[in-house]
């Protein structure tokens, strides 16, 4: 899934589950917090975590990797194709 050349950044995310509106809740010592619609249930969470970077980070679904935390709130995810300064201004609420 990693690109062979070019930029890929890791990002530890805190998933807020069941929201009433998406989008970027603030940093948290170096963690994004991100409120989603979806219910931490059967992955539907996971699903919705990796549309919406996709969507906010303008790259495509498949080069956003869960690396860790698919089952807890505490996730670390990595996106092939921006640099990590590129990935932080594009989630800075």
């Amino acid at each position: 899934m990693s690109l062979a050349d070019g930029p890929s950044a890791t990002v530890s995310v805190r998933v807020v589950p069941r929201s009433s509106k998406e989008g970027v809740a603030g940093f948290d010592g170096g963690v994004v917090r991100i409120r989603l619609n979806a219910p931490p249930v059967d992955g539907q969470a996971n699903e919705a975590l990796v549309r919406y970077l996709s969507k906010a980070l303008g790259v495509p679904k498949n080069r956003i990797a869960l690396v860790a935390g698919g089952k807890g709130r505490n996730k670390t995810v990595r996106v092939d194709g921006i640099t990590r300064e590129a990935l932080l201004a594009a989630l800075d609420p």
